[in-house]
Parts: C-alpha cells; sequence; structure tokens
C-alpha cells in the first residue's frame, strides 16, 4: 500500500431495497443476468443495512464489479473527487482511513475521523457503499507510520493478544476509541465493509506474519460485535497476494465464521489467475474483492477474472500509477458498477425498510381515542405512573404494536410478556399470548415454530388501569438466549 505523506437516508432506501427483493423473487434483482444467490453476515445480529450489502456482492459475484476508490485520514474526500474529475463518474465505493500515521494528538485523530464519519455518512446519503481501512500504529506509541510498518517479535505480539497484561489493555483503549466513530456510522444506519489488520500475510506490518493472527482479530471482533454492538460492519479479511515476500492465504485466514469478504491487495499490475484461482476457492463462496491496487485491472483481467465483487485504488496511487486515459477506459467498462450505475436500477423506486414497529398510543383502554403514533424499536417499557406523552391519562391508556418479526432460526420460539396490566401477542396470525385483564408484573407465555429468515406478521396490544403501568416483550429459543425481542428482528409494516 501507498499512503499520502506531505441521515442516511437514500442508501438505506437502496440496500433495503435490496433486501426486500432478496425476499421475494430472484427475477426482481437490479441486473436482469445477476441470479440470487444466499449470503448471511457472521454477526447474526447485522443490521438490515449491512445484511442488505452483503447480499449485493453475493448477487453481482461473476456478473459486475463495483468500482472502487481509497481517500486518506488527513484528506478524506480528495482522490474520490479526483475520480469525478478525470471520468464524469463517482466510483460506488468510498474507501477511507481510520488509522493516524503522521504524529498526530490524540485532539487531531478525534477531528480527523470526525472529518470521516461526516463525508461517510454524506457519501452514504448520496448512494454509495462505505469501506474503512485501519492501520493501527503499535497500542500505546506514537501515532506515526514508523510504528505501524515496524517488525514485531511473535513474543511480544503475543502480549498485545494475552488479557490482563499492559499491551492488552492499551490494545483494547485503541479499539475503544475507533469504536465511538464507527458507532457513529452505526447510528446514522451507514454499513461499512471494515477492513483491519491488512496484508496480515506479509512482514510489512507489526500484526504481520504472526503464527496467532487469529488471536488479535477475534479480540477486536468481540470487542466490536459484543461489547459495543457495531452491527453495521461486514467484516473485510485482506491480505496481500501471495507472491514472493507474502505466505499463502490460509496461514492467516480467521475462519469461515469470521470473515464476510476476501480481499486481496494486489500492487505492481500482479493480476496473476493464480492468486484469484486461489482466493474464490478459499472464500467457498463468499464475496471476493480487490482490497487495494494500484494499476487498475485492464478489461482483459476482468473479463478473465470475474468475480471480483469492488475494486479499490489507492489513493493517490490513481494518478500515479494509470494515465487519464487508462482511468477512463476503467471507469467506462460495461461491467463497472459506478455510484451513479449504483443507483440507476432502484431510482424509480420508493420502497424503504426499517428496523421497529408501528405504534399506536391511545388515551383511553379500548383503542378508539388515538393520541400518538410513533416508531418504537422494541416493547421494553415501564412507564411507572405516568403515561407515555403529557397529553394522556396516566391511569387508562393503551398501545397497538405492528410489524414483522424476522427470526434468526428454525425452531420453535417462547415468546414471553411482562406486563401490568392486559396485555396480548399475535405472531403470524395466531394469537400466542391472551392476557387481558388486571395485573401487576406478570409473566405470560406462548409458543410458536418460525422459519429462520422468514418474516411473519407481528401484532402487541396493551392495556393500563391504574396503579403502574408496564409492557415488555421477550424470546428465546433452543439457539437464542432469552431477551427483549431487539430492534433488528422486527421490520415496519
Amino acid at each position: 500500500m501507498m499512503l499520502n505523506i506531505g441521515k442516511a437516508g437514500v442508501f438505506r432506501k437502496v440496500v433495503s431495497l435490496l433486501f426486500l427483493l432478496s425476499l421475494l423473487s430472484p427475477s426482481l434483482l437490479t441486473h436482469p443476468t445477476i441470479s440470487q444467490a444466499s449470503g448471511l453476515p457472521i454477526n447474526s445480529k447485522a443490521t438490515v443495512e449491512a445484511r442488505s450489502v452483503l447480499q449485493y456482492l453475493y448477487n453481482i459475484s461473476g456478473v459486475m464489479t463495483i468500482s472502487g476508490q481509497h481517500d486518506y485520514l488527513e484528506s478524506p474526500d480528495e482522490w474520490s473527487k479526483k475520480v469525478k474529475g478525470v471520468t464524469g463518474k463517482y466510483p460506488a465505493l468510498h474507501g477511507y482511513e481510520f488509522g493516524a500515521i503522521m504524529n498526530q494528538t490524540a485532539s487531531q485523530l478525534d477531528s480527523q475521523r470526525q472529518n470521516v464519519v461526516n463525508s461517510a455518512i454524506e457519501w452514504s446519503q448520496a448512494g454509495g457503499l462505505v469501506s474503512i481501512t485501519y492501520h493501527e500504529s503499535i497500542p500505546g506509541t506514537c501515532l506515526c507510520w514508523s510504528n505501524v510498518k515496524k517488525g514485531m517479535s511473535q513474543a511480544d505480539f503475543d502480549l498485545y493478544v494475552t488479557p490482563g497484561t499492559s499491551q492488552y489493555k492499551q490494545l483494547i483503549a485503541d479499539l475503544d476509541k475507533a469504536a465511538l466513530y464507527l458507532g457513529q456510522l452505526r447510528d446514522a444506519g451507514v454499513p461499512v465493509l471494515w477492513r483491519p489488520y491488512h496484508e496480515m500475510n506479509g512482514d510489512w506490518f507489526w500484526w504481520g506474519k504472526k503464527s496467532n493472527f487469529t488471536a488479535l482479530w477475534n479480540i477486536m471482533y468481540d470487542r466490536f460485535v459484543r461489547v459495543h454492538q457495531l452491527n453495521n460492519l461486514l467484516w473485510v479479511w485482506s491480505p496481500n497476494a501471495p507472491n514472493a515476500s507474502s505466505d499463502a492465504y490460509n496461514a492467516t485466514y480467521p475462519g469461515d465464521g469470521k470473515v464476510d469478504v476476501l480481499a486481496v491487495d494486489i500492487y505492481d499490475n500482479d493480476y496473476k489467475s493464480d492468486y484469484y484461482d486461489k482466493i474464490v476457492e478459499l472464500a467457498k463462496g463468499k464475496p471476493v474483492a480487490i482490497g487495494e491496487n494500484g494499476e487498475l485491472p485492464s478489461s482483459t483481467i476482468l473479463s478473465k477474472q470475474p468475480k471480483w465483487a469492488y475494486v479499490m485504488t489507492w489513493g493517490k496511487m490513481l494518478a500515479d500509477n494509470n494515465a487519464a486515459e487508462e482511468i477512463k477506459s476503467f471507469y467506462s467498462h460495461p461491467k463497472l458498477l459506478t455510484r451513479e450505475s449504483f443507483l440507476l436500477p432502484l431510482k424509480m423506486s420508493s420502497i424503504a425498510i426499517r428496523n421497529g414497529l408501528h405504534a399506536e398510543y391511545y388515551d383511553n383502554m379500548d383503542f378508539t381515542a388515538l393520541k400518538e403514533v410513533k416508531e418504537d424499536a422494541k416493547i421494553d417499557f415501564n412507564w411507572f405512573n405516568t403515561a407515555p406523552y403529557p397529553s394522556m391519562q396516566a391511569d387508562t391508556f393503551s398501545v397497538r404494536w405492528t410489524g414483522k418479526l424476522k427470526p434468526l432460526y428454525t425452531e420453535t420460539y417462547k415468546i414471553s410478556t411482562l406486563s401490568d396490566d392486559g396485555i396480548r401477542v399475535w405472531v403470524n396470525g395466531l394469537l400466542v399470548i391472551d392476557s387481558w385483564f388486571n395485573q401487576s408484573w406478570v409473566e405470560r407465555t406462548g409458543t410458536i415454530a418460525l422459519t429462520a429468515g422468514t418474516p411473519v406478521d407481528f401484532k402487541v396490544e396493551y392495556y393500563n388501569n391504574t396503579n403502574g403501568a408496564a409492557a415488555k416483550v421477550m424470546w428465546a429459543s433452543p439457539s437464542q438466549t432469552k431477551e427483549i425481542i431487539p430492534e433488528h428482528a422486527f421490520f415496519l409494516p
């Protein structure tokens, strides 16, 4: 790689439509020659936007290739705009950087990451895809290029992946700081092709050529997914092409259960068929891509290696390694998707899918005095002795929630409620809980067989009659720990 030293409404509409299409019919996908493919993210709680992006990558595999351009932390829009200036088109994928390498202070890093987040949200609003690379300095050291591209012994590396050591604590501190900004993207509905610790099969980065590289990968994954709930991330493992200076792909592969996309970094126009064939074989049907490139692949390469889902040119190498005519030729290739053509098949659609439930709040107990209509993420309320809204009576109100419920497993689910007072629940048209009488914090249960990935109708009705008000709805199954049914399982009607 080379470095330069010196609300997401439209996108959500795009990927939500793709998600809807994936639930309906292969004939409705965005390109007449694209066939339906099945691909779930490794994170079972991935957002609908992240799921839709991954499904899109599966769908175009072997048919189309997404154009991409990387930009630097210090100037997050520079080279993507230059693509537009040369070709009249934007790349469909915008690559960003989260690692600092120019001796930035902590406040400078915060400011630059915030600029990246702002740009990524704007890019997503315009309908593009977002990828983020992370050149992490050795945790606890100067944010300098010399501390990224630095050799490290296996024994020293082990200290960073061993819980309880000072080095491990420094690593976690670094990850937690990055997570704050990735969380902003999650909250804005922006899915991210997250590409950390790349070129790990070479020895030029401190994390490179380590026998237990997977331990580092898993620490980040667990911290980001289980602690910070960064469910907007798709995990991109990006080794260097296995040339004379790099190990074989499988030497540092974290495994099928920890990788969504496999992306190869290719420089010096070294597009060997062997590199392509081996990554396709290792992927076992997962999307493959070019994570970084200097020279743009020729039309011949794109024809002979059709499964590259996207190609991301590295920063200033766009101009340093490619003539203007070569850039124009690449961006005019009939099987290359730019941001404009990426959106083209969807511009006439107004369909949007969002997580959550449609909620109707009534100022009486029989659903006749409608006061407020809103969207609720889930049903997890304790109003105590107050009403949901100041305009409503505290002791006598009712709520009706409607939407779709999408399970993760094909199993019999136990639906539970905890309420004060009456509550009833319909799932797939069946009344599974009917507890329509005055009660105080009583748990009720019902069961229903559900199919993984198949949305079903979901409705809950609740009323309160004095002295406290609460409504909670949970689920559990042999593979699903009992919990409040989360927002990502609900879809608005």
